[in-house]
């Protein structure tokens, strides 16, 4: 069994390109690390770090083993903080990432009402619509809107029966008329989402057995979820957005829903985990928090 020392030096090692670096963090000299990490190498007769004098990098079975180590750590570490902190508040470090519209318009509000309710938690926020890598990026759990495709991930559900709504603005509703079947939107602008370069081109829409697959077109096209709303808001067309994103602003009037007797894609609204072992106690308080503040909004 490798001694959690040896562990934490690979761990170092390979998040700052630098053995130096990695002893530093860890209050080791140079030298006990690099024996600490030899000694590691020995144990599972494989190089994980490729190193010269000048760099250092890893090699794909230490990459491998880079995420194992992690989860390992992690639970380790969860164990300890769950002794430590027996009878006292939530503490410790949310790396979260999350889509760019609902982040940003959504979520940061509540995030502050988060922190209030749990001082001691320390909150780090990706805001991006490429997909977090749960295990390579610097997040710990990451919120998703569709079914998850990766099956090794654990994914917490927030909304599960959740869909997507056609909408535009007053305004644009009253220079081109108001859609009314799923076919009507070939005749309007619509304001397309584009993910790792592909326009999303149909939209689908069901209504009871039937499912209905629509083309459609227009002069606007983005791969930012907030610019595609702003758009809608402005008047240039029509969007097909997760109702999470514009439900405050049905809700205010500076979009309509249409299209009300047909139902958009499902897109269920999940807060998803590398592993079970990293749904701390932290992660299950903001799971619940984010479940009672979606609903508290849909149902609005």
């Amino acid at each position: 069994m490798s001694s959690i020392l040896d562990l934490e030096v690979f761990v170092r090692s390979a998040d700052t390109g630098s053995l130096t670096a990695a002893a530093r963090g860890l209050g080791l000299t140079p030298a006990a690390a690099s024996i600490a990490l030899k000694r590691l190498e020995t144990r599972l007769g494989i190089r994980l770090l490729a190193r010269s004098t000048r760099s250092m990098r890893l090699t794909e079975e230490g990459r491998r083993y880079l995420d194992s180590v992690r989860v390992a750590l992690e639970a380790l570490s969860e164990g300890e903080h769950a002794i430590k902190q027996q009878g006292q508040s939530l503490s410790g470090l949310l790396q979260l990432a999350a889509p760019s519209d609902f982040g940003r318009n959504v979520l940061l509000g509540w995030l502050d009402e988060f922190k209030l309710e749990h001082p001691t938690i320390r909150l780090q926020l990706l805001l991006n619509d490429s997909n977090a890598d749960l295990f390579r990026d610097t997040v710990d759990i990451a919120l998703r809107f569709g079914v998850p495709r990766d099956s090794s991930l654990v994914a917490l559900p927030v909304v599960p029966d959740h869909h997507r709504i056609a909408c535009a603005s007053p305004d644009y509703l009253a220079r081109h008329g108001t859609p009314h079947t799923p076919e009507d939107l070939a005749h309007h602008s619509t304001l397309r989402y584009m993910r790792r370069g592909q326009a999303n081109s149909t939209w689908y829409f069901r209504q009871g057995t039937l499912l209905q697959e629509v083309e459609v077109s227009g002069d606007y096209l983005s791969d930012d979820g907030e610019i595609v709303r702003r758009w809608a808001l402005a008047g240039h067309g029509i969007a097909y957005k997760a109702n999470l994103d514009v439900a405050r602003d049905i809700q205010a009037g500076r979009l309509v829903p249409l299209l009300l007797d047909w139902q958009g894609e499902p897109t269920p609204f999940n807060l998803m985990c590398p592993h079970r072992l990293q749904v701390s106690e932290r992660v299950k308080v903001l799971h619940r928090f984010l479940q009672a503040r979606c609903e508290t909004l849909l149902r609005a």
